[in-house]
């Protein structure tokens, strides 16, 4: 099974389509977390003291979201250690991420940080590592992370779901991910492989967690609401681009998105299923795809839609410039826009997170 696909990440640099200038969506989920991610910690010091907390951000992406994981650990360990009475540890961060992922970018940001650190913290009690690998799979030592945390990268598959199947591909043939007009076979394929990697991920991360070791996973999902996905849309939209001829066929088949949002239920069995590991709380965080953006003067609609393109293609692009040239990726994203404004006039474009805090059973 292949699990590091190269192409299975942002668009790396700082210019107008990279993931670090478009990933503000990102940053507002993130703290909208918060609150969850202090409970944990909490929770984790009443149990243990640690002098060296190890903390493991999984799937980081690249640019300054990275760094407010880390800030925002590093001043609520402190809180709590004042409450308790205890004495802050030294901090050890690894930041993951699959080998094609854009890590000096944010490696660029370390020096402007760590000197903002030690403005009102030691800057030599915390150290931040790479830790490059999927993490399908093992990346630490047995029983040597404290907590791990993974924001918006649990949705992405190990792999193209159906390869290999070549019977179900046929059936969603012309599209590359699941549509309304998809048959419960393709639907279940992609069950299939979110339950097989989800499961992999919790059995890895319970081995490499200490005893009452904890993890924060914030995970798209799917949550009564009509499943509109920017996944489906770029779907439809290359189906009609291939009816259109302005795209070949050979170039769309086995061309499939390995992208998987579940429902709370699919999420809880799937944990249940993994006896080494228990659902201290799952919190669902319904959100619109413009919450949070910073939209000042001139026609708000249009760019909000410009904006949420954006953001689309800051993640996308990599993947869909492994089958289509920048012609076509440049018209993917013209209809994208055009097709977000549309949905905005007539109703809610919404998108359901997952928040969720884990721990290791004893």
């Amino acid at each position: 099974m292949e699990r590091d696909q190269p192409f299975l990440h942002m668009n790396g640099g700082k210019g107008e389509m990279s993931y670090a200038n478009n990933s503000s969506i990102q940053r507002q989920m993130m703290l909208k977390a918060k609150f969850i991610l202090e409970e944990t910690i909490t929770r984790l010091y009443r149990d243990s003291s640690p002098t060296c907390m190890k903390v493991a951000d999984l799937g980081c992406s690249v640019g300054s979201n990275t760094l407010l994981v880390i800030s925002n650990i590093i001043n609520i360990v402190h809180t709590t250690c004042t409450l308790l009475n205890r004495d802050p540890p030294t901090f050890q961060f690894y930041l993951n991420d699959l080998f094609g992922n854009d890590f000096n970018t944010t490696i660029k940001l370390l020096p402007d940080f760590y000197t903002k650190l030690l403005q009102y913290k030691e800057h030599d009690s915390c150290f931040i590592n790479v830790t490059p690998g999927s993490f399908y799979g093992r990346l630490f030592p047995s029983n040597s992370i404290n907590l791990f945390h993974s924001s918006n990268g649990l949705h992405w598959l190990s792999q193209d779901p159906l390869l290999g199947c070549k019977d179900v591909a046929s059936l969603n043939k012309g599209h590359c991910h699941i549509v309304s007009t998809s048959p419960p076979e393709v639907h279940k394929t992609y069950l299939k492989q979110y339950q097989q990697d989800f499961k992999l991920f919790l059995k890895s991360r319970s081995e490499e967690l200490v005893p009452g070791g904890a993890m924060v996973l914030m995970h798209l999902g799917y949550h009564e609401t009509p499943r509109r996905t920017s996944w489906e849309i770029v779907s439809l939209i290359l189906n009609d681009m291939l009816l259109e001829g302005l795209i070949e066929e050979a170039k769309l088949e086995w061309f499939n998105i390995p992208v998987y949002e579940p429902t709370v239920e699919e999420v809880k069995n799937v944990i249940e299923e993994e006896e080494s590991v228990f659902l201290e709380r799952l919190e669902v965080v319904i959100s619109g795809w413009d919450e949070g953006l910073n939209i000042e003067g001139g026609d708000g609609e249009n760019v909000r839609a410009e904006i949420i393109s954006k953001h689309a293609r800051a993640a996308l692009e990599p993947l869909l410039s492994e089958k289509f040239d920048a012609e076509v990726i440049n018209e993917v994203f013209v209809r994208f826009q055009n097709k977000i404004l549309q949905i905005m006039k007539v109703g809610k474009l919404e998108s359901a997170t997952f928040i969720m805090s884990i721990t290791k059973k004893a």
